[in-house]
C-alpha cells in the first residue's frame, strides 16, 4: 500500500505538470546544448573545479546545513553526492537565531592530492574542510581564523610550495591577500590590501600564463559585473578588465564564480542571476583567452566586455550525456537522509528517525512558538518555473498543540498541514506566523501539496485524503527571497505548547515543470 501510494503520487504530478504550457526552457536540451540557466534554483555563488573529468561544485548555503557537493561530467546536468557538514558549532545555532549567516561564498580546490574546501561565515570566522574523496568523509570544520566581518576567501599553492588566502570584507571589498601554512591551516600575517572597488567580494585565486589572476564580482549582487585582476607578483599591482556585464541581455549582475576547462582545453565560466522569488540561479558561458585575459560571454554591443548567451553548445566533454537534475524525490527507505535535504540551522538529531518506521520519515515535536522558530525543518529548494511538491502524513500519534505539514518559505515562512488543538485535529495553515484552521479532519492519513508558479509568483497549498483529489488550502501567495535565500518547499513538526507529539512522512515526490 504505502509503495503504490508513492507511485500514485508520481503518476498524478507529472500529469498535472506535462499538462502546462511548456513555454519556458533551461538546462540540457538534449540534442548537445544548453539554455541557461543550467541549474534552475538557488545555488548561489558557485564554485566548481576539475579533477580529472570529473567536475565539482559547491556553493553558499548560509543558515541552511550542511553545504552540499555536487557532481558532474559533462558541466551541465548536476547531482548532489554529498555534504561537507552538518553543524555550526555556535549555540546560535542550535535556536535558530543564525539567520542570513553560516556559509557565505566558498571556495573549492583540489591540492595534494585533497579537496579543500574554505569558507567565512560572519561570526565565527574563516573555516575550513578537507577529504580525500570528495564524496567524503570530510574532516571536521577547522577554525582557520576566529574573526568576525570576513568574507569569501579562496587558498592559492603556489609553484614554489608557498600557500596564500585571498579574501574580503563583510559589505564587500577591499580585496586583502594572506600568506597561509601550506596544510591550510592557519594564517601567517595580516594580510595585504590588493585591490579596492565598488562592493569587490567573491574571491577566487588562479595561476596561469604566468600570472596571478584575482576574479572578482563588483557592483552588488543584482546589478554587478565581472572584474579580473592579474599581475606578475601575487601582491600586486594589479591591472584590472571587467570582462562580463549585463550589457543587452536581461541578465541582471552576471557575475561571482568560476572559471574551469575542459581536458581538450576548452575554457567555461560560472555565475550566477539574482532571480525572483528562486534567488541566485546559475549559467555557464564559454571562455575565450586574448592576450592572455579571459574573454566571458559574448561581446553583443562590440565594447570590449562580454554579455551572457542564453543557448550555447555544450561543453567537449561527454556532450551527449543523459539529462537530469539534482535528485529532489524521497521515500525514506534509506538508513541516511538524502543529501538533497539541508536543515533550518541545527539539527536536533534526537527528535528525527530514519529507522524508527522504516520507509517512513519521522519527525517529533519541539516546542516554538512559530514555522520559522521551528527546529527539524527539512528543506529543498525549489527548481524550475512550475512545480509540485507531494507527501503523505501519517498523523495517528500527534499531540495537542503540534503542527505538521508542507512548506513554501522565502522571505516569509508558510506551511499547510494538520494541527491538534483541544482534543480535535484540524487541516490548518501558517502564512507569516499566523495560523488558522480550515475544516475539521476525520482521517489519521493526509496528502499534501505545494504547487509553485514562479513566472507569476503565486503558489497554493492543498490537502487530500486520498492523493488524487486535492482542495486548495488558503489563497494564493506570493514569496521573495529571504534571509540572502531563495524559496524552498520542505517538510516539518513543531508544537506551540510543549514538547510532545509526532508525525510519519511517508514519501516526498518533487516534480518541476519541463523536466519529467
Amino acid at each position: 500500500m504505502v509503495r503504490f501510494s508513492i507511485f500514485l503520487l508520481v503518476m498524478l504530478i507529472s500529469v498535472s505538470l506535462s499538462a502546462q504550457k511548456k513555454t519556458m526552457s533551461w538546462g540540457d536540451q538534449g540534442n548537445g546544448t544548453y539554455v541557461n540557466p543550467i541549474l534552475n534554483a538557488d545555488y548561489s555563488d558557485p564554485d566548481v573545479i576539475r579533477v580529472g573529468e570529473k567536475y565539482y561544485m559547491i556553493c553558499s548555503d548560509f543558515h541552511y546545513l550542511g553545504m552540499q557537493v555536487l557532481e558532474s561530467d559533462d558541466m551541465v546536468n548536476w547531482k548532489v553526492i554529498t555534504q561537507i557538514y552538518s553543524r555550526f558549532f555556535h549555540d546560535d545555532w542550535n535556536h535558530n537565531k543564525r539567520y542570513g549567516a553560516g556559509s557565505w561564498a566558498p571556495s573549492l580546490r583540489f591540492h595534494d592530492d585533497k579537496y579543500w574546501m574554505f569558507v567565512c561565515t560572519p561570526h565565527e570566522g574563516l573555516l575550513m574542510s578537507y577529504a580525500t574523496d570528495p564524496k567524503g568523509p570530510w574532516s571536521p570544520l577547522h577554525v582557520v581564523e576566529a574573526a568576525e566581518r570576513w568574507e569569501d576567501p579562496c587558498p592559492l599553492w603556489d609553484d614554489n610550495g608557498e600557500a596564500y588566502l585571498g579574501r574580503s570584507q563583510w559589505g564587500g571589498g577591499p580585496i586583502i591577500v594572506h600568506r597561509m601554512s601550506p596544510d591550510g591551516r592557519k594564517l601567517l600575517d595580516e594580510g595585504v590590501t590588493v585591490y579596492t572597488g565598488p562592493v569587490a567580494e567573491g574571491t577566487k585565486f588562479y595561476k596561469m600564463n604566468g600570472y596571478y589572476y584575482i576574479s572578482i564580482p563588483e557592483g552588488g549582487v543584482s546589478t554587478g559585473w565581472q572584474t579580473i585582476l592579474r599581475s606578475k607578483n601575487i601582491y600586486g599591482p594589479y591591472e584590472k578588465k571587467v570582462v562580463l556585464e549585463q550589457g543587452t541581455t536581461n541578465v541582471n549582475g552576471p557575475h561571482q564564480g568560476a572559471l574551469v576547462d575542459t581536458p581538450s582545453g576548452e575554457w567555461w565560466f560560472y555565475h550566477f542571476q539574482a532571480t525572483e522569488p528562486l534567488g541566485r540561479v546559475v549559467h555557464l558561458q564559454p571562455v575565450c583567452w586574448k592576450e592572455d585575459w579571459p574573454m566571458i560571454g559574448v561581446d553583443i554591443d562590440m565594447n570590449g566586455i562580454g554579455e551572457p548567451v542564453r543557448t550555447w553548445t555544450k561543453p567537449d566533454i561527454n556532450k551527449m550525456s543523459d539529462r537530469f537534475l539534482p535528485q529532489t524525490d524521497d521515500d525514506f527507505s534509506t538508513e541516511k537522509l538524502g543529501y538533497q535535504w539541508q536543515f533550518n540551522h541545527n539539527p536536533d538529531d534526537e527528535n528525527w528517525s530514519l529507522s524508527e518506521r522504516k520507509g517512513w520519515m519521522m519527525i517529533r515535536s519541539t516546542k516554538a512558538k512559530k514555522l520559522r522558530e521551528a527546529r527539524n525543518m527539512m528543506t529543498q529548494k525549489c527548481m524550475g518555473y512550475i512545480s509540485e511538491a507531494v507527501t503523505e502524513l501519517d498523523i495517528k500519534q500527534i499531540a495537542d498543540g503540534q503542527r505538521a505539514g508542507i512548506l513554501g518559505i522565502g522571505n516569509v515562512f508558510n506551511g499547510a498541514g494538520i494541527t491538534r488543538i483541544k482534543g480535535k485535529n484540524y487541516v490548518y495553515l501558517e502564512q507569516n506566523g499566523v495560523a488558522k484552521t480550515i475544516c475539521e479532519w476525520k482521517s489519521n492519513r493526509i496528502f499534501l501539496k505545494a504547487r509553485f508558479n514562479v513566472p507569476e509568483n503565486l503558489h497554493q497549498f492543498y490537502y487530500s485524503a486520498n492523493g488524487k483529489d486535492f482542495t486548495a488550502c488558503g489563497d494564493l501567495y506570493s514569496l521573495h527571497s529571504g534571509d540572502w535565500k531563495g524559496i524552498r518547499t520542505g517538510i516539518y513538526s513543531y508544537n506551540v505548547n510543549d514538547e510532545r507529539g509526532k508525525v510519519f512522512f511517508n514519501s516526498f515526490i518533487y516534480r518541476m515543470d519541463d523536466f519529467n
